[in-house]
C-alpha cells in the first residue's frame, strides 16, 4: 500500500522527465543501431550503465574502437560532477536504510533535480517518495532506449543531429534553474568559471578544474543565497 502511495505521488513529478528521457533514450538507442551495434545492448547499457551522457559517449568509443582504460577514464571525467551531487544529499539520504544503494545508483542529473526541489507528498515516507523518483525515471529512460533501438533496427534514418538532444536537455535544465531564487547568480558563476578553465586548460582538461572553482565560489555565497531563497518576494 505505502509503495503504491509512493508510485502515485512520484508519477505526476516525473511526468517532465518521462518526455524527456523517451526523447534522448530514442536519440540514444538510434544512434547504437546506427552504428552497428546490436539492439539488445540498448537495454543492457540503460541497465547497467544509466548514464545519459555516458552511454552516448560510449557510443563513440566504441564505434571508434577506444580501449577499456579510454572508456573508463573519459566516462569517470564526462561525470565527475556526480561526486558533488552526492556530497549535497548526504543528509537527506540519511536514514533511507538499504533504498540508499539504488538512490546512489539512480541518482541521475534530472533525477537529482527533483529529488532536491520537489517534497514529499503528505502520508509518504521520504525514503519511499525518493526511490519510486529515481526508480520511474530509470525506467523511462530503459523505455527511451528500447523504442529508439528497436526503430533504428527496423527503419532507416538519418542520426544527424540527434547527439544534440543531451545538449538541449541542458539546456532546458539550466532555463528551469534560473528561474528560481539565486538560480541566476549560480549559472553566471558556472558560466564564468567554465570559460576561465576552458581558457587556460583548454577543451580536453577544463571540467574538473571548472567543477572545483564553481564549489569554492557558490560554497562562499550559499548564506546569501539560501537567505534568497527564503526571502519573501
Amino acid at each position: 500500500m505505502k509503495w503504491k502511495k509512493a508510485l502515485r505521488g512520484a508519477f505526476p513529478v516525473t511526468l517532465p522527465v518521462l518526455a524527456g528521457y523517451l526523447a534522448l533514450g530514442m536519440a540514444f538507442g538510434l544512434l547504437l543501431s546506427s552504428a552497428g551495434i546490436p539492439i539488445f545492448w540498448a537495454p543492457i547499457m540503460s541497465v547497467l550503465m544509466y548514464a545519459g551522457s555516458g552511454q552516448f559517449l560510449a557510443v563513440t568509443l566504441i564505434a571508434g574502437g577506444a580501449t577499456l582504460v579510454q572508456a573508463a577514464l573519459l566516462t569517470a571525467v564526462l561525470h565527475f560532477r556526480h561526486l558533488f551531487y552526492g556530497l549535497s544529499l548526504i543528509d537527506r539520504f540519511h536514514g533511507v536504510g538499504r533504498r540508499k544503494f539504488f538512490l546512489i545508483y539512480g541518482l541521475t542529473d534530472e533525477t537529482y533535480a527533483l529529488l532536491t526541489s520537489t517534497p514529499p507528498p503528505p502520508g509518504v515516507e521520504a525514503g519511499d517518495f525518493y526511490l519510486a523518483v529515481s526508480l520511474l525515471n530509470h525506467l523511462y529512460w530503459i523505455m527511451g532506449g528500447v523504442i529508439g533501438s528497436t526503430m533504428g533496427a527496423l527503419l532507416a534514418f538519418d542520426t544527424t543531429g540527434v547527439d544534440f538532444a543531451m545538449t538541449a536537455l541542458f539546456v532546458v535544465l539550466l532555463i528551469e534553474q534560473v528561474k528560481k531564487p539565486g538560480g541566476g547568480v549560480c549559472a553566471a558563476v558556472g558560466g564564468v568559471c567554465a570559460a576561465a578553465a576552458l581558457a587556460v586548460f583548454g577543451a580536453e582538461r577544463f571540467l574538473i578544474p571548472a567543477l572545483i572553482a564553481i564549489t569554492a565560489i557558490l560554497l562562499v555565497l550559499r548564506p546569501r543565497l539560501e537567505g534568497r531563497e527564503v526571502s519573501p518576494p
